[in-house]
C-alpha cells in the first residue's frame, strides 16, 4: 500500500509518489491545466447539483459564480458556511472533495488504492488550522501519516540531491493564499529548522484582489460602468487578472479581451485593455512589502544575517513573477536557486516524507519547530506562554525538560507528544521545579497518555 504526499494548495494542489528512490508528480485525469499538473483548488455546486472538483469546477466558474468556491484553504478551522447555491458547506467539507478528486487520481494511476498520505500544511497555521486539516482527510477517507510543514517539504525536496554538503538556506513559500519563511540548516542527512515566519492571510489570491479592483476601476473610468455586483463578471475578471498576472511573469505587456462582458440598457459593453509589466508590478507592490515582516522576524529568531545565508529557495507560482524575485534577492543579498520547481517541490517533500515513514529512505532526519507560541489558560483567565515559538520539537526529552523547567498552577495541564506538539494533555498542576523533575523521572511514560486532553491555542 503506498503513502502518497499531498500539498493542499490555496489556489493549486498536487501529489507525489515515491517511485525508485525518486518523487513522481501524480496527473490530474484532465491533464495539465493552468496550474500545469497540480489540481485547481476548485469546487463547484452546478444547476442540476452536481459537484464538480479541480479542473472542471474551475472552466465553468465564469458561467458559475454562485455555485463555484475557491480559496476555502483560509477559512479552515474557523467556523464558517459556505453557500453554493442552496447548499452550505464547511471549508473541510470542500476541501474533502478536493482530497477526494486526489485520492481518485492517485488510486488510477498507481494501480492500487491509497489510504494514507503525508499532507503539507503551512508552516504558520495554528492548532485550529492542522485539526481542521486531519478532519477533511478524515472525511475523504485519507488517513494522516504525518503533517508536515510545506516549507520543510521543499527543503527536503531541495536537499534530497545534497545529502553531502552543509547548507544553511532561506525558504520562500509565497503560495495563492499563504507566506511561510524558513531558515533551515542540513547536511549529512539531517535537516533542522532553525526558524519559520509566516501570514496566513498573504499570497497570490491578495495579488488578483488588487489587480481585479485596477482594471475595474480603468473600465468604469472608461465606460462609466461599475461591475462590482454582477457575480458573473466579477468572475471572468478576477480569471482574466489571475491569467494576465502569469502571463506578465515572461512576457512585458499583456492584451485583455473580454467580449460582451456586461450589459447595460439592453447593450453589450466589451473589456478591452493593455497591460504592463509595470502596472502590474506597481498594482502589486504593497503586498510584496508585506513579506518583508516575515523575513526579517525568521533572520532574528534564527540569530542569523543574510549574508550568512548559503541558498535561497523559492515555492509556490507568485515566486516565478520577476518583482517578487527580485524583491527577496535584494532583502537577502543572494540570487534564488533554479534547481526545484516551485509549483510541485512541496509535493515532492512530502513524497519524500511518505517514503522515510514507509521504510523505502532512510538516512534521513528532520528536526522541525513549533511556529507559535503556545500556552494555557491560567487561574484569572490569563494566557501564559508555555513553548517558545521556533522551540525545536524533541519528543519526550523535550517534553521532560519542558516539565522541569515549568511550573505553573492551571487548571488542566501536561503532555502528549505521541501526534507531535499539537496537543498537551494536562495533570492538574506541576508544584515545584524538584517535584516536576521527580514526577516525570519516576512515572512510567503510560502515565502521561492517561490524562483527558485538552486544547493548547497559540499565542502572537
Amino acid at each position: 500500500m503506498a503513502i502518497i504526499g499531498i500539498d493542499l494548495g490555496t489556489s493549486n494542489s498536487a501529489a507525489a509518489v515515491l517511485r525508485g528512490g525518486r518523487p513522481v508528480i501524480i496527473p490530474s485525469a484532465e491533464g495539465v491545466s493552468l496550474g500545469g499538473k497540480a489540481f485547481p483548488s476548485y469546487v463547484a455546486v452546478t444547476l442540476d447539483g452536481h459537484i464538480l472538483v479541480g479542473e472542471p469546477a474551475r472552466r465553468q466558474a465564469a458561467a458559475n459564480p454562485e455555485g463555484t468556491a475557491t480559496a476555502f484553504k483560509r477559512r479552515m478551522g474557523r467556523r464558517e458556511k459556505i453557500r453554493l447555491r442552496d447548499r452550505d458547506f464547511s471549508p473541510e467539507q470542500l476541501a474533502a472533495f478536493l482530497l477526494q478528486k486526489i485520492k481518485q487520481d492517485a488510486d488510477a494511476f498507481l494501480g492500487e488504492p491509497v489510504e494514507k498520505a503525508v499532507v503539507t500544511v503551512p508552516a504558520y497555521f495554528d492548532d485550529n488550522q492542522r485539526s481542521a486539516t486531519k478532519d477533511a482527510c478524515g472525511i475523504a477517507n485519507i488517513e494522516v501519516a504525518r503533517l508536515v510543514n510545506e516549507p520543510t517539504a521543499a527543503s527536503l525536496a531541495y536537499g534530497i540531491d545534497r545529502l553531502g554538503q552543509d547548507l544553511r538556506i532561506a525558504v520562500i513559500d509565497l503560495g495563492g493564499g499563504t507566506l511561510d519563511v524558513t531558515i533551515m540548516e542540513f547536511g549529512k542527512g539531517v535537516f533542522e529548522v532553525k526558524a519559520t515566519s509566516g501570514d496566513t492571510q498573504l499570497g497570490g489570491t491578495d495579488m488578483n484582489q488588487r489587480l481585479f479592483t485596477h482594471l475595474a476601476n480603468r473600465f468604469q473610468a472608461a465606460t462609466g460602468v461599475d461591475i462590482r455586483g454582477d457575480r458573473r463578471a466579477e468572475m471572468r475578471l478576477m480569471e482574466a487578472a489571475e491569467i494576465a498576472k502569469i502571463e506578465l511573469s515572461t512576457s512585458t505587456t499583456t492584451h485583455i479581451s473580454l467580449p460582451f462582458f456586461t450589459v447595460v440598457g439592453n447593450e453589450p459593453r466589451h473589456l478591452e485593455d493593455d497591460l504592463t509589466r509595470t502596472d502590474l508590478e506597481r498594482v502589486v507592490q504593497p503586498i510584496i512589502e508585506r513579506c518583508r515582516g516575515p523575513v526579517e522576524q525568521a533572520l532574528r529568531d534564527a540569530g542569523r544575517r543574510p549574508q550568512e545565508i548559503d541558498r535561497l529557495v523559492f515555492v509556490g507560482g507568485p515566486t516565478r513573477m520577476p518583482v517578487v524575485r527580485t524583491f527577496f534577492e535584494n532583502l537577502l543579498g543572494k540570487s534564488g536557486e533554479t534547481g526545484v520547481d516551485p509549483m510541485e517541490c512541496v509535493a515532492c517533500g512530502a513524497a519524500i516524507q511518505a517514503g522515510v515513514l514507509a521504510g523505502e529512505m532512510g538516512d534521513i532526519v528532520l528536526v522541525d519547530v513549533t511556529p507559535l507560541t503556545l500556552g494555557v489558560e491560567t487561574l484569572g483567565g490569563v494566557a501564559t506562554s508555555l513553548i517558545a515559538r521556533n522551540t525545536a520539537i524533541l519528543g519526550e526529552r523535550f517534553l521532560g525538560n519542558f516539565l522541569a523547567r515549568r511550573w505553573v498552577r492551571t487548571r488542566r495541564f501536561a503532555a502528549d507528544f505521541r501526534n507531535g506538539w499539537t496537543s498537551l494533555t494536562g495533570c492538574s498542576r506541576v508544584a515545584s521545579e524538584p517535584e516536576a523533575r521527580r514526577s516525570y523521572e519516576s512515572a512510567p511514560t503510560s502515565q502521561f497518555w492517561q490524562f483527558t486532553p485538552c486544547s493548547v491555542f497559540p499565542l502572537p
